[in-house]
């Protein structure tokens, strides 16, 4: 099965010319033209952009997805390549719109027309992995009803499985593969996309972020209705917005787009240290913006999450850096156990130093942040730090949101806009307010211990003499097993007997 998928994804690249991508470089021009002599009967007439994007559509969720990322990135990408991937955000060809109110049908065991006032059958929106119609709940309540692409979940399996295999290969074929960690990289990727196919779960996940951002001016998270979900089927608010890539319509309704571009860095870093709950799939195809300038988030399927802990190195990290503390960065990844133990500071400190001094200072439109993490990657190798899978959404995310900074502001300084808010966090950490917030946090714990405090104490006196009682006598014992073997038989039995009567005096 895994060499007909990879069959398809080879016979679908050669159709659509995609070699050019890959046999451009000089040394292996002639490669190419064999290539097109050989299929010359291929239509080619339409440009890269158009084929590309139409390529991965052919091949399936997992392909889409990666369109959607590489549409954000115009400091890496060709401009009219970004332009045409970006169509992959929310212009995915949709399935037959019988096969969704199949689903409907087969989900709630009855007519559409009993469950639904309205329902819309052409789809508003359509996704890698579901779509989106339109629908009225029997009450007036206007809703959006998000259906599971059928059998989509094979396809995802046997892209998934190619993955791996491409993570075996890479281990083997290169030094630094299994510093890599690419089969735990894959494994955390297939845990989240088994999420996304779980509607029942990308609905607890978006009631968990309206909860987190409940009255909150700077997102707007649409409302689940439960009796109306399901595996494959979840419906939910149906939230109006601009489109947050349209610019020119944000501008004429009014909103503010600076001010809009530094809210949506503050949405991030709530949602990572606050909550240690954030949105993970954050293109621009999830994202729209109120005429007052409030985000609506949209698809819950892939949320990430991080402990206390990570949340914690992290920000020791980011706030490092936004100070120029590069050593305090060389330390937090040798206290983290991302490199061995035996670094050397001064070394780390150095080569974190001469990939980052550069950046700052300076206009987002003047960096990239996805440069600075691959000059830091490169940089990485002579110490051997290990990539943490557990951290993998996190920095895909923040490539979002640079790309999507980008597009709203080019002038906003992203390390200016996080700083403060990132200090507020740190201090709520380690100062008097998160003394505060632990008293409160542990208040009821002792509220129930207090009273029961004399008892065990009591119950620990006892237990201590009869342990101070077991120790001499087994000390007895040692020193009289030495001097003779019989003695000590008898002096043990001896002192089973005067541990148990002690105990039943002393209960």
């Amino acid at each position: 099965m895994k060499l007909l998928r990879l069959g398809r994804i080879l016979s679908v690249g050669l159709r659509f010319g995609l070699e050019e991508f890959f046999l451009g470089h000089e040394r292996v021009r002639p490669l190419r033209w064999l290539v097109r002599i050989t299929l010359f009967w291929r239509p080619l007439s339409e440009p890269r952009g158009v084929r590309l994007r139409r390529a991965l559509e052919s091949l399936g969720p997992i392909f889409v997805k990666f369109g959607q990322m590489l549409s954000t990135r115009r400091d890496l990408v060709p401009l009219d390549i970004a332009d045409e991937l970006a169509q992959l955000q929310d212009q995915v060809p949709p399935f037959p719109s019988a096969e969704a109110v199949a689903t409907l049908v087969g989900m709630y065991k009855r007519p559409l027309t009993e469950v639904f006032a309205e329902f819309d059958a052409t789809p508003v929106a359509s996704a890698s992995v579901a779509q989106v119609h339109f629908a009225r709940l029997n009450d007036g309540t206007p809703v959006a009803v998000k259906v599971l692409r059928p059998g989509i979940a094979p396809v995802i399996a046997h892209d998934v499985s190619l993955l791996y295999a491409a993570a075996g290969l890479l281990e083997k074929l290169f030094a630094d593969g299994k510093r890599l960690r690419p089969r735990e990289v894959v494994a955390e990727f297939e845990k989240h996309l088994e999420d996304e196919l779980d509607l029942m779960r990308e609905a607890a996940n978006c009631s968990q972020l309206r909860r987190n951002f409940k009255d909150s001016p700077l997102l707007a998270v649409p409302g689940v209705y439960w009796d109306y979900c399901g595996r494959d089927v979840m419906v939910m608010d149906r939230m109006d917005g601009i489109p947050v890539s349209q610019i020119e319509r944000l501008r004429e309704a009014g909103v503010d787009i600076p001010r809009l571009a530094a809210a949506g860095v503050e949405i991030f870093f709530t949602q990572v240290f606050r909550d240690g709950f954030f949105h993970a799939d954050m293109h621009p195809g999830n994202i729209l913006v109120k005429p007052d300038g409030q985000y609506v988030a949209l698809d819950f399927g892939i949320m990430g999450t991080l402990t206390e802990v990570d949340k914690q190195y992290l920000a020791r990290n980011f706030l490092a850096f936004f100070r120029r503390d590069y050593k305090g960065v060389a330390q937090a990844h040798l206290e983290s156990g991302w490199v061995p133990a035996d670094t050397r500071i001064d070394e780390l400190e150095a080569a974190v130093r001469a990939v980052c001094e550069p950046v700052f200072d300076r206009a987002l439109k003047d960096i990239s942040f996805g440069r600075v993490l691959l000059q830091l990657f490169q940089a990485s190798r002579r110490f051997n730090v290990e990539i943490q899978p557990q951290l993998v959404l996190l920095q895909k995310t923040l490539l979002n949101i640079e790309g999507l900074g980008r597009q709203l502001d080019p002038e906003l300084d992203l390390w200016k806009t996080a700083k403060p808010f990132l200090e507020r966090w740190m201090n709520e950490q380690i100062g008097w307010r998160a003394l505060v917030k632990n008293m409160q946090a542990e208040a009821p714990k002792w509220a129930a211990l207090l009273p029961q405090l004399p008892r065990l104490a009591h119950h620990a006196l006892n237990e201590n003499r009869l342990t101070q009682l077991e120790a001499g006598l087994s000390l007895m014992l040692r020193q009289q097993h030495a001097r003779n073997r019989w003695l000590g038989a008898i002096s043990g039995l001896l002192a089973v007997l005067t541990t148990a009567t002690l105990y039943f005096i002393l209960r």
